[in-house]
């Protein structure tokens, strides 16, 4: 039977026959004793790849997101973010849920919000019956809005900002990877301008699990208290971070084949009557399309039948994600389901 086609996301990929010996052969101890080898070189690498002091191996995104929100806040603190961010849209309400926290939304273009926007957002200090401005948050690719990439000079913008009134700042750097990849300004040139830094071994990486939280050492070390508190500490778990060192060594170059892969299937799509796509959002390896003869769902359940997996994005948007276990062969064919679809 062939196989389908999936472009859902970036998730999906399955570890390299590479990856599997890594984690075959990987020397393991118990983590939460800090005695499992791979792990701890995993976070070292880590941390000196993303230029901070120290990092820490965490199951998921999400749960690096929060722990370091966690962190960084008190119950009735207030964090800025983009309305469509991750941890807004999907993270189950956890900021609420787990820290007690709000977030105050700011409606950017294509992802990006600036300075300019923030400034009016952040509430005075002496106003004591308001929610405590605490963190700017940034989403670096942004997901939702397609893997759009927030400029450095933006950031730095939003980095000065914070600074002038004692705000912290965080980078959900979940495909900060593809970004980095893309401009050829080093992840820690991105990271430097944060407190804190959560960032994906199994998104482009492909990585099956994992996640880092990167940070000053005290940060750090209250970060690991509180994966411990959440249930994120395990065991010997060096099996997994073998795969993300492997990926953090091998698989970060190779990101721009993703990204050429993108390309070519926004310039394709967009070449089908019926098609539209967004192509300045297509920066990375994201592409957002809409369709005018079916709706959402007839469209995605055709294309399942034709062998075609795809996601969506926001309200009446298609989304395809290009990753390392689609060809550029497949993204053809992809094109051609398509293609008979809307003919």
């Amino acid at each position: 039977m062939k196989k389908n086609i999936d472009l859902r996301s970036d998730t999906v990929t399955k570890p390299s026959a590479e990856m599997r010996k890594a984690m075959y052969e990987a020397e393991v101890g118990d983590d939460v004793y800090k005695e499992d080898p791979t792990v701890n070189a995993l976070e070292k690498y880590a941390a000196e790849l993303l230029g901070k002091e120290a990092a820490l191996y965490v199951p998921s995104g999400t749960m690096g997101n929060q722990i370091s929100l966690n962190v960084l806040t008190s119950p009735g603190d207030e964090v800025i973010c983009e309305k469509d961010a991750h941890i807004f849209q999907y993270e189950s309400g956890s900021p609420a849920a787990l820290s007690g926290i709000q977030l105050s939304l700011v409606d950017g273009i294509k992802g990006v919000f600036t300075a300019e926007q923030v400034e009016p957002l952040i509430r005075p200090a002496s106003a004591y019956y308001m929610a405590r401005t605490k963190v700017i948050e940034v989403e670096n690719t942004h997901n939702r809005a397609g893997g759009t990439i927030n400029p450095l000079d933006n950031i730095k913008a939003l980095s000065e900002l914070g600074r002038k009134y004692n705000l912290l700042m965080h980078l959900d750097g979940a495909r900060i990877w593809n970004a980095s990849a893309k401009t050829g300004i080093p992840v820690a040139e991105y990271a430097k301008y944060f407190d804190s830094i959560s960032c994906c071994l199994s998104k482009g990486l492909g990585a099956p699990i994992g996640s880092i939280v990167a940070g000053p050492k005290d940060f750090i070390k209250e970060v690991y208290r509180i994966r411990k508190a959440w249930g994120g500490g395990m065991r010997q778990v060096g099996i997994l971070a073998a795969a993300g060192m492997y990926a953090l060594k091998n698989n970060i170059d190779r990101l721009k084949e993703d990204h050429d892969k993108a390309d070519n299937l926004a310039i394709s799509l967009s070449k089908i009557p019926g098609i539209t796509v967004d192509m300045e959002c297509v920066q990375t390896n994201i592409v957002m399309f809409t369709v005018l003869k079916f709706s959402v769902e007839d469209f995605l359940k055709k294309s399942r039948e034709n062998g075609l997996l795809l996601g969506t994005g926001k309200v009446g948007v298609i989304r395809a994600v290009t990753h390392m276990d689609v060809s550029s062969e497949e993204i053809g064919d992809a094109v051609k389901i398509v293609e008979l679809i809307m003919s």
